[in-house]
């Protein structure tokens, strides 16, 4: 759906400031930053975890009394899929050394390195293997590559800035220095990064960033991290993958530690037994739980499986109180409303526009920053550009990176958002792009360390359904590289673990059944069930109407 005649005409009031703004843009003049006063007061007022009323406490489990969004507590304190004394714990139908929980980067880099140390490895991923966020990844992944110009000193400074310095320390110590050899083992196994004429790597600013340290595959980048590494593991003989085969509860032992976990068979709606000396949950996120009613930006099976199954073990949660709303999803065309625009577009000179193609924010500010700043154009401004549907949003000059780099950079640097964009008659090398807010990463998750250890022995875990290395916010680029550095810890250390640590004793749900006993004493209904395996779009006018809860009164 091209555009509008009323919103073209809109259009050339962004066109009419451009001039000035490529001047600008040019002498090397920004728009002003926001002073840390003026950042959280704009947070607290437009930013949808700050909301009044956003939070709820936990009533039972570990974190009990913990504040989280409705949308996350009624994962957590929910009944299992199964009842414990209806499984069969007496025979598995695989036996492994490691059970890796989930088929994207994390999960994919653990089993590559738990098998480089001599485990045996199962994969188990409810859709395909490699069907996860990081497959969708766009910005790029964050690292020190310029000696001389950027240290893991300032990335890790730039990393508890984006956070606001609530960040684990010795997480974030890990992510920025491991990073390096992640990009190095990457380019091994045949990664293709952008590169200078002298084969140099190229490097981007992204917000929150101090330093250019962003890498990318033109805008590809998750897909080509997530094709080198999937093809890696499955030319590798000792691993082995369940499609289509969610977990839907970790199994125990009697000693209390991890000893594998009940799959489904999505096809043959069967349950089934594997059984391991050492599990890791690498499940990712809980877009598809459309917190706050927003759109999102993530896969079709991000739904929070992970934090479920860990929380019934009893490993506590942190940073679940903030989520992240990627300041540029797309709501025009409709076709595409939540689909992300990545930050990269910000980073290579795109302005972020209001109704009078006037700039309102700084567009490397972080992306909560960011995001709250257009809300807060569209709802108290009341300077939002409104769709055909009455959604408003502001606009991304993507036609300034051509003008600032040369004609072709865009479509070289961005292939992937310009074919979209032309099948629906939009032209993003001369028409801007109608951008809101739009849900894309989970903060935090289950609590763990920098060996990639839970608290419960035998459990490890990585990528988006830890917390702790973002704090409460992330910046761009360091997902990709959390993904990397941390799945492969686990994948490590889960192998040492079956190794020499593991022990064997008799298989158990007896968790499952304390935390019923739980949930029965609290008046859970007993129609709340997780894992969730599929977000339910059942009933079109439930979603219309929850995915609209932010665009109301957007326009005065």
């Amino acid at each position: 759906m091209a555009y509008t005649n009323e919103l073209k005409q809109l259009i050339k009031r962004v066109e009419a400031t451009r001039p000035e703004r490529l001047d600008k843009k040019r002498k090397g003049i920004e728009f002003i930053r926001m002073s840390l006063v003026e950042k959280e007061e704009r947070l607290r007022r437009f930013h949808p975890s700050y909301k009044e009323g956003s939070l709820r406490e936990l009533k039972v489990g570990p974190s009990k009394g913990y504040r989280l969004p409705p949308e996350i507590c009624n994962i957590l304190e929910s009944w299992s899929r199964i009842d414990p004394d209806r499984i069969n714990l007496s025979q598995a139908a695989y036996e492994t050394d490691v059970l890796i929980i989930g088929g994207g980067g994390a999960g994919t880099a653990a089993a590559i390195l738990a098998q480089e140390h001599g485990a045996k490895v199962i994969i188990a991923t409810k859709l395909r293997h490699g069907d996860a966020n990081t497959m969708m990844a766009e910005g790029g992944i964050q690292a020190v590559s310029q000696p001389g110009k950027d240290s893991p000193y300032y990335h890790y400074l730039d990393t508890l800035g984006g956070g606001h310095f609530k960040n684990i320390p010795q997480l974030v110590y890990t992510l920025v220095t491991q990073a390096p050899s992640v990009m190095q083992w990457l380019e091994g196994l045949g990664v293709m990064f952008d590169k200078k004429p002298d084969g140099s790597l190229k490097v981007f600013h992204l917000g929150g960033m101090s330093r250019k340290r962003d890498h990318v595959a033109a805008d590809i980048t998750g897909t080509e991290i997530m094709r080198t590494i999937r093809d890696e593991a499955k030319n590798r003989e000792g691993i082995g993958v369940l499609e289509f085969s969610p977990v839907v509860e970790l199994v125990l032992n009697e000693q209390g530690h991890c000893a594998g976990a009940v799959l489904y068979n999505l096809e043959t709606e069967e349950y089934f037994l594997v059984k391991a000396k050492a599990v890791i949950l690498a499940t990712g996120g809980s877009g598809r739980l459309h917190i706050g009613g927003f759109p999102t930006t993530n896969h079709y099976g991000a739904t929070g499986d992970g934090l479920a199954l860990g929380y019934r073990c009893g490993v506590e949660v942190c940073f679940l109180h903030t989520s992240q709303y990627h300041p540029t999803g797309a709501i025009f065309p409709e076709q595409a409303e939540g689909l992300l625009i990545s930050e990269k577009f910000r980073g290579a000179g795109a302005h972020l526009l209001n109704i009078d193609g006037e700039q309102f924010v700084c567009e490397t500010e972080p992306r909560d920053a960011c995001a709250s700043s257009i809300i807060r154009e569209c709802i108290q401004e009341g300077k939002g550009v409104a769709g055909p549907t009455g959604k408003a949003g502001v606009w991304l000059d993507s036609p300034m990176i051509d003008l600032l780099h040369g004609e072709g950079t865009l479509i070289k640097q961005f292939i992937g958002k310009y074919k979209l964009f032309k099948r629906y008659g939009i032209d993003i090398t001369r028409e801007p792009m109608l951008v809101y807010p739009t849900l894309h990463y989970q903060n935090g998750g289950l609590t763990f360390n920098e060996e990639g250890e839970t608290s419960v022995p035998g459990l490890y875990a990585a990528g988006e359904v830890t917390g702790g290395v973002h704090g409460e916010n992330r910046l761009g680029g360091n997902s990709l590289m959390d993904v990397l550095v941390f799945g492969r810890i686990a994948g490590w250390n889960a192998a040492l673990y079956a190794r020499e640590k593991a022990r064997e004793g008799r298989l158990t749900l007896d968790h499952v059944r304390r935390f019923h006993r739980e949930l029965e004493m609290a008046g859970v209904d007993r129609k709340k069930i997780s894992p969730i395996l599929l977000p339910d779009y059942s009933n079109p006018l439930v979603k219309e109407r929850q995915l609209t809860t932010y665009y109301e009164g957007t326009m005065r």
